[in-house]
């Protein structure tokens, strides 16, 4: 199965801490983290880990952090052919306070504008696609070459790009703020009617399959019912990258034949895992420890 990855590649940088700083004080840690980010990004780090043939479309500038982040994927098998290296342009980086406390994370981001359109064309061929609303013309030619894949959206912001490129998708996965922003109504998750109403807004507008997550909550679609699918309940450290693995790992599911259901279960046991360790990349298992989590706890 040929998977195609189009989105936003960072450098993060995580910080762990027992608890919260002061502003105007100073601190020392023993140890920091650092690797690659961005939604796409870790989605497609997590596919091809999970041993699926992984393109990613990026984009990187020519320094140490772009070159890191080509490392990193070609370590781990990643096609990196259509990074692109920009001459002049800054690679975006990520400052993440991880409290291991409560597994909060505070993030950073130092960021050029977004580069709309990469040099090459999108028309690749893909059996599974994976887009996040970076380089959104990019994303959209690919989506449009190739209409019988399996698509997925990671939508974590609401913008004119994200709600353009949902619309060609086979599945919006979207954040509870998304979704709140894009209904104009707040969602209370023991208000069963805040989250049919986002729902039905959504669904009336994408005209698709629908996933509002709902980070430690779960996540809430319709199946037979309307009905909150929960996530594992685990003692979180750092839950950064925990929402682009939760992408990537339910876009490895489902384009693998596994029911919504079952999709989304496991897409939350591979999260749970990760936000019980520190560091996005760092934190992903591997496929067995998914597959084999029910029977182990």
């Amino acid at each position: 199965m040929r998977v195609v990855c189009v989105g936003h590649s960072t450098y993060d940088t995580t910080l762990p801490m027992d608890f919260y700083p002061t502003e105007n004080l100073k601190y020392r840690i023993q140890n920091h983290i650092e690797c690659g980010g961005g939604p796409a990004a870790n989605a497609a780090y997590l596919l091809a880990k999970w041993g699926m043939n992984t393109t990613l479309m990026s984009a990187v500038g020519d320094d140490y952090y772009g070159e890191q982040i080509i490392k990193e994927f070609k370590e781990i098998g990643v096609v990196t052919d259509y990074i692109e290296v920009h001459s002049g342009y800054m690679t975006p980086s990520s400052y993440i306070i991880a409290n291991r406390s409560n597994g909060s994370r505070t993030i950073i981001t130092s960021k050029k504008d977004p580069i709309r359109k990469l040099n090459h064309d999108g028309n690749l061929q893909a059996d599974l696609i994976l887009v996040d609303g970076e380089h959104p013309e990019t994303a959209e030619a690919v989506l449009r070459a190739n209409p019988n894949a399996i698509s997925v959206i990671d939508a974590g912001r609401l913008t004119e790009d994200t709600k353009r490129l949902g619309k060609l998708v086979t599945y919006v996965v979207c954040s509870k703020t998304f979704a709140e922003e894009f209904a104009c109504r707040k969602i209370d998750v023991n208000d069963r009617n805040s989250l049919i109403y986002c729902y039905e807004k959504l669904k009336e507008y994408f005209q698709n399959n629908i996933l509002i997550t709902l980070e430690d909550k779960g996540s809430f679609t319709k199946l037979d019912d309307y009905e909150i699918l929960p996530t594992e309940k685990v003692q979180a450290v750092d839950s950064t990258g925990a929402g682009d693995i939760f992408h990537g790992a339910f876009t490895y599911f489902i384009g693998n034949g596994y029911s919504l259901r079952d999709a989304v279960h496991y897409a939350s046991i591979t999260s749970a895992i990760s936000v019980t360790r520190v560091g996005a990349r760092m934190s992903i298992p591997v496929l067995s420890e998914v597959l084999d989590y029910d029977e182990l706890i």
